[in-house]
């Protein structure tokens, strides 16, 4: 492929162990540091979600990232259902849209009273935004939330300006929508959903070159369209140390689908720095959030 102009987000989920199936911080606990790391090493920045319950207990991953130059951003309080909810999980219910400003003002303060100033980019747990979500950033003055999943919607293929009546459509709101890209070429065996054309987790079920090909295919459709190319993904630390595949919790064993811990631990960490390599190789540029929104805000990068 020929070099580009080609913009990434990266973002990493900083939550408990695989998702809302653990009560674990293992991963902020000890994939933070080596992720710092590797960044350092690339000589790249990126931007770090936090729940309000992970800052609070995990503070010098907080400040790691803080003293890194990296972004420290915010994941809602608990790993909650913050938005409109894409398919049911036991045991977690959508707060009702009244609920979503307070528990999204208590998860800024919470984030906020580690980091020593308010966060301004966020993303919700498994990318379910709202509209309700977005206005209560909006009026916290969030600049960026990189919660849109293109694989879902398939409308929004740049980021935009949302809309305070429908987060998923264009409008005159400040705060900008980073859309997490997938793969909008292929044909798509899962109806409704099509969460297969998500770029999230190639990386390590396959390969840092596996998901290279759904990014050249990307890139391809929006270099058709005359659109720029932005290329958010999507990560979480829990992802980058070894994962049980099952866990038990006296009345119940949870096991998790395979693709949510397979390759999790050292082939992860290795295809990620692949993956860093092989975009430099086609001429990225790597953003945190709130820097790629202030670019984006100033026409500086359409």
């Amino acid at each position: 492929m020929m070099k580009n102009n080609i913009h990434v987000v990266f973002g990493f989920d900083m939550e408990t162990d695989v998702g809302s199936f653990t009560p674990y911080y293992d991963g902020v606990k000890n994939a933070t540091a080596p992720l710092v790391e590797l960044f350092d090493k690339k000589g790249i920045k990126g931007t770090f979600y936090y729940t309000g319950d992970a800052a609070r207990r995990n503070p010098e991953s907080v400040e790691l990232v803080k003293q890194s130059g990296n972004e420290v951003g915010c994941h809602s309080l608990f790993h909650e259902t913050v938005g409109d909810e894409l398919f049911p999980i036991p045991g977690v219910v959508p707060l009702l849209p009244e609920e979503v400003p307070f528990r999204i003002e208590k998860a800024t303060e919470w984030v906020q009273q580690v980091l020593g100033h308010q966060p301004v980019s966020f993303r919700a747990p498994r990318l379910w935004g709202s509209t309700a979500l977005l206005n209560s950033l909006e009026k916290l003055n969030y600049v960026s939330d990189a919660s849109y999943p293109m694989y879902f919607y398939r409308e929004r293929f740049v980021p935009y300006h949302p809309h305070k009546n429908d987060w998923t459509k264009e409008g005159d709101m400040n705060i900008v929508e980073i859309p997490n890209f997938a793969d909008m070429v292929m044909q798509s065996n899962d109806p409704g959903l099509e969460r297969d054309r998500d770029q999230w987790p190639l990386f390590r079920t396959k390969s840092a070159d596996e998901l290279m090909k759904r990014i050249d295919g990307f890139v391809k459709f929006l270099q058709d369209r005359n659109l720029p190319v932005v290329l958010c993904f999507y990560f979480h630390p829990w992802e980058f140390i070894p994962i049980q595949e099952s866990y038990h919790y006296g009345e119940a064993k949870v096991t998790p689908d395979r693709f949510l811990t397979l390759g999790c631990g050292e082939k992860a960490m290795n295809e990620f720095a692949i993956l860093i390599d092989r975009l430099k190789d086609i001429g990225s540029t790597f953003h945190r959030a709130d820097e790629f929104a202030g670019l984006w805000s100033k026409n500086s990068i359409r």
